[in-house]
C-alpha cells in the first residue's frame, strides 16, 4: 500500500509539472514567429495527457486487485467474525482520489485539444498576414520603403537581424523597421503595448560624498601594467582627495547631487585597439593619459556616482547590452548609464557596435582628448568640405563633450589631472634643501636627448645634469657621460629628485605633460624653449591629423608656442621661463638667473584635487542638461535668442558702460561683449586680453540680428551660413553673418576679412572652467 500510494504521489507532482511548465511557456508579446514551436511542444504534452489518463485508469485496476486479495486474507484472520474495517478506509479514500484524478485529466486533455486547434488556426492566420504585409505609404516615414528594400537585399548580412526575429519575409522587415528601429509605422496589427515598452527609468538617488576608496580599486581591476600604475597612483593621493571631498563638501553646504550611473570605458587600454600603452609602462612610455584616467575615477567616485570600469570590448558590449552580430542593429535595452567616460577609441568602437542607439545616446558620452577638438573639425559636413577632415574629427558632438587635459580653447571642456599638494612644512623643508646647481631633463625616452648636445654642454658648465632615461643593459648613446642618469625611475623616487632639483628643463618634446606641472610643484623653475614659428597642424608633423588647428595667434594657451603653453601662459616666471634655444647667450643667461632666483613650490589651484572635484561636479550636475537643450531645435537664425527659453536673456547697460547679459535662473551678469573693434583676432585671445574668457555657451544670444543693433552694428544685409567664424561683420563693409549650423560656434578661429562677435564671461580665481559663481 505505502509502495502504491508513493506511485500516486509520484504521477500527481509528474502530471502537475508538464502542465505547468507548457502553461507558463506561451508568453504575452511573444512574437508570432515563436507560434509553430509552440504548438508543437503542445502536440507532445497531449501525447503525456492521455498516457498520464492511461497510467491512472491502469493504477486503478491494480489497485482494486490488491484491495480485494488483502480483504480475503483479512476475512480469515478476523477474530470472532469482525472485520478490520478501519483498515479498508484509507484504500477507499485513495480510490476516489485517484479517480477524481483521472477524471480531471481527462477534462484537461479535452481543453487542451481544443486550445491547440485554436492555435494552429490562429498560427495559420499570422501566416497568412505575414505573407500579405505590404509597404505602408506614410508621409510621417519618408524612410520606410527606401528601409524595406534595404533589408530585403541585405537582412543576412548581420546575426542581429535573425536576433531580433528577421526572417526574410516582408511582415519581419516591418515589424523589425517599427519596433526595434523606426523607420516604419507601427503595424495595426501588432500588440503595441507589448511590442513598444517603455523604458523603466534608472533609479535615482542622491549622491554622498564617499571617505573609502578601496571599493574603487577593485572596480579598477588587474591584468595590465597601465591598472596597475593607475591604482599605485590613487593609492598614493588617496588622502590628499579625502581632504578635498571633506571641503567640497563644506562648501557646497549640503546641496542635494544626483547620482548618476556612470559607465567608464578606456579604449585605448582595449587589445582591439592595440593598447601600446600598458608595454611601455615599464619602459619610459608616456603616462600623461594613465595620470588623467586614474584622477577622473578618483573624482567621480568620491562624488559618489555609480561606476562600471571596461577595458575590453567584450566588457563594453555586456554593459551596453549590444546585440549579437556585427553592430548594425540598436542596443537590446535601454542605455543603462547616465554619463559614458571614455576616449576617440572608445568611441569608434561605440558607434560600430551600438547602431542606431549611438546618434540616439550620444548627448550622454564624454571624450577624453588630450589636445581638443574645434567645431570646425568636429562638423562632418563642415571638414568635408572646407578641408578640415581629420581620421579624428567630425563626430558632430557638442564640442564641449571633449574634455582636455589643459584648457587650450574654450570650445571643449577642461577635464584636466591633479598634481600632488604639499603642506606647509613640506613647502618649507624643500626650501631649505635644494641644491641651487642640479638640474633634471624632462624626457624619458633616448630619443628626446638626440641633437641636444649643444644645450647640455652650455648646462653642464653651471648644472650638475640628472636624467631619467629607460634602459635595459646599456647606457643610451644619446645621454652624453656627464649626465647623471638614473634609469626610470618609480612616481615616488622621481618626486624625491624633483624636490632636491633647482631646475626642469625640457627639450620641446613631449608637448603638454603632466611632469612640469608637478616638478613646479616641488619647487622647480621650469626651463621650455619657445618656438617660433609656433607648432601646429600646419607646420609640425607631430599635430598634423589632429581635430584642431591650435593655430598661432597671441593667445598663448590656444597655440603651441612652447613646449608647455598652460605653463607659459598661465604660470610664467619666476617659475616657467620660456626662451630661444637658438639663441646660446638668451639660454645661459636665463640659467645664470634662474640659479640665482628663489622660487617657493607652486601649483594652480585648478590641478589640486579640491579644484578637480570642484570642476568635475559642476561638469556632471549641469553639462547633461545643457547638451539635451542643445539636442532641441532652435528658431531660426536671426530669431531673437533662437526661442529657448532655457538661454534667453536681456541685454543691460554694466556700470562700467560694457555689455553685458543677464540670464535667468539666478544665473550672473557676465561681461559680455566689445565686438566692434575686434579686428582680426580669435574670440578667445579677445577675451582674454580683457581678463575674461571666451564663453561658447552664449553665442546663440549674440547670433541675431538684435544683438547686431543693441552693439551699433548698422548692417546693410544679413544673412546667415555655415561658417565657424560667425556671427561676424565683414571688414570695410556693412554686411553681417549669422551662423547657420549651432554645432559650428566657435571661439577658434580668425580671418582679416570679419570682426567676430565674441562672448566673455568672468572666471573663478585659480578655476578658468567655472564662473565666479558657478559652483
Amino acid at each position: 500500500r505505502i509502495f502504491v500510494l508513493g506511485i500516486g504521489f509520484f504521477t500527481l507532482c509528474f502530471l502537475m509539472t508538464s502542465l505547468g511548465g507548457q502553461f507558463s511557456a506561451k508568453r504575452l508579446g511573444d512574437s508570432p514567429f515563436t507560434i509553430r514551436t509552440e504548438v508543437m511542444g503542445a502536440l507532445e504534452s497531449r501525447g503525456v495527457l492521455r498516457k498520464m489518463s492511461d497510467m491512472l485508469e491502469l493504477l486503478m485496476k491494480r489497485m482494486d486487485i490488491l484491495a480485494r486479495l488483502e480483504n480475503s486474507s483479512d476475512l480469515h484472520k478476523g477474530d470472532d467474525g469482525h472485520f478490520p474495517l478501519d483498515r479498508f478506509q484509507p484504500a477507499a479514500a485513495l480510490m476516489e482520489r485517484i479517480q477524481a484524478i483521472a477524471q480531471n485529466v481527462s477534462d484537461i486533455a479535452i481543453k487542451v485539444d481544443q486550445i491547440l486547434r485554436n492555435s494552429l488556426m490562429n498560427g495559420k492566420m499570422m501566416d497568412s498576414r505575414r505573407d500579405q504585409c505590404e509597404v505602408p505609404r506614410d508621409p510621417r516615414y519618408p524612410d520606410c520603403a527606401g528601409k524595406v528594400e534595404w533589408m530585403r537585399a541585405r537582412w543576412t548580412s548581420d546575426p542581429c537581424y535573425a536576433f531580433f526575429g528577421v526572417d526574410g519575409t516582408e511582415c519581419s522587415f516591418l515589424i523589425y523597421l517599427s519596433e526595434v528601429e523606426w523607420f516604419c509605422p507601427p503595424l495595426p496589427w501588432r500588440n503595441q503595448t507589448v511590442a513598444l515598452p517603455s523604458p523603466a527609468p534608472l533609479p535615482r538617488g542622491q549622491a554622498a560624498f564617499r571617505s573609502d576608496l578601496t571599493h574603487l580599486l577593485e572596480l579598477v581591476g588587474t591584468g595590465k601594467e597601465s591598472l596597475i600604475f593607475m591604482k599605485k597612483r590613487i593609492r598614493h593621493l588617496a588622502q590628499q582627495w579625502l581632504r578635498a571631498a571633506r571641503r567640497l563638501e563644506q562648501k557646497l553646504k549640503g546641496r542635494q547631487r544626483d547620482q548618476k550611473h556612470i559607465l567608464i570605458h578606456i579604449g585605448f587600454l582595449t587589445e582591439e585597439s592595440g593598447d601600446v600603452f600598458s608595454p611601455r609602462v615599464l619602459k619610459g612610455g608616456p603616462l600623461g593619459e594613465m595620470v588623467q584616467w586614474a584622477d577622473i575615477l578618483a573624482a567621480l567616485f568620491l562624488l559618489g556616482h555609480s561606476l562600471r570600469v571596461t577595458v575590453s570590448l567584450k566588457e563594453l558590449q555586456s554593459n551596453l547590452g549590444v546585440p549579437p552580430g556585427r553592430g548594425n542593429c540598436p542596443l537590446t535595452i535601454p542605455l543603462p548609464f547616465d554619463l559614458i567616460y571614455t576616449d576617440y577609441h572608445g568611441l569608434q568602437q561605440m558607434k560600430q557596435h551600438m547602431g542606431l542607439s549611438f546618434k540616439k545616446y550620444s548627448c550622454r558620452v564624454r571624450v577624453i582628448d588630450t589636445f581638443g577638438t574645434e567645431p570646425a573639425y568636429n562638423h562632418e559636413e563642415y571638414a568635408t568640405l572646407r578641408g578640415y577632415r581629420t581620421n579624428w574629427g567630425y563626430w558632430n558632438l557638442q564640442p564641449t563633450q571633449f574634455m582636455t587635459m589643459f584648457p587650450h580653447t574654450p570650445d571643449n571642456s577642461f577635464m584636466g589631472f591633479v598634481s600632488e599638494e604639499l603642506n606647509r612644512t613640506e613647502k618649507q623643508f624643500i626650501k631649505s634643501n635644494k641644491v641651487s646647481n642640479m638640474a633634471v631633463v624632462y624626457g624619458k625616452e633616448a630619443s628626446i636627448w638626440k641633437g641636444k648636445e649643444k644645450f647640455l654642454a652650455i648646462l653642464n658648465k653651471y648644472m650638475e645634469i640628472h636624467g631619467t632615461v629607460y634602459y635595459e643593459t646599456q647606457r643610451p648613446p644619446e645621454v652624453p657621460a656627464f649626465v647623471k642618469n638614473h634609469g626610470l625611475l618609480p612616481q615616488h623616487e622621481f618626486q624625491q629628485l624633483l624636490r632636491k632639483a633647482k631646475l626642469f628643463i625640457g627639450f620641446g618634446f613631449p608637448y603638454e605633460g603632466p611632469a612640469p606641472l608637478e616638478a613646479i610643484a616641488n619647487g622647480c623653475v621650469f626651463l621650455q624653449a619657445r618656438f617660433n614659428p609656433p607648432h601646429s597642424s600646419l607646420n609640425h608633423e607631430f599635430f598634423r591629423g589632429k581635430p584642431t588647428s591650435r593655430e598661432a595667434t597671441h593667445a598663448l594657451v590656444s597655440q603651441v608656442s612652447s613646449q608647455h603653453p598652460y605653463a607659459e601662459a598661465f604660470i610664467g616666471k619666476p617659475h616657467v621661463w620660456t626662451v630661444d634655444y637658438n639663441n646660446s647667450e638668451e639660454f645661459e643667461a636665463a640659467i645664470k638667473t634662474i640659479m640665482s632666483t628663489q622660487v617657493d613650490p607652486y601649483l594652480p589651484y585648478e590641478y589640486t584635487c579640491e579644484g578637480m572635484l570642484e570642476r568635475i561636479h559642476a561638469y556632471v550636475q549641469h553639462q547633461v542638461r545643457h547638451f539635451v537643450l542643445h539636442q532641441v531645435p532652435q528658431g531660426a537664425p536671426g530669431d531673437e535668442a533662437g526661442g529657448d527659453p532655457e538661454i534667453q536673456g536681456r541685454w543691460e547697460r554694466g556700470s562700467s558702460g560694457e555689455e553685458v547679459l543677464e540670464t535667468p535662473m539666478g544665473a550672473p551678469k557676465v561681461p559680455a561683449f566689445h565686438p566692434f573693434r575686434l579686428g582680426r583676432h580669435t574670440c578667445s585671445e579677445t577675451c582674454q586680453r580683457r581678463g575674461l574668457v571666451c564663453e561658447p555657451t552664449f553665442f546663440r544670444l549674440l547670433n541675431t540680428k538684435d544683438a547686431f543693433l543693441q552693439l551699433s552694428i548698422a548692417c546693410d544685409s544679413t544673412e546667415a551660413e555655415m561658417n565657424h567664424l560667425y556671427p561676424a561683420v565683414a571688414e570695410g563693409a556693412r554686411e553681417c553673418y549669422l551662423q547657420k549650423e549651432p554645432l559650428l560656434f566657435s571661439c577658434a578661429g580668425s580671418n582679416s576679412k570679419y570682426r567676430r562677435l565674441c562672448p566673455c564671461r568672468d572666471y573663478r580665481k585659480g578655476q578658468v572652467a567655472l564662473c565666479r559663481d558657478c559652483l
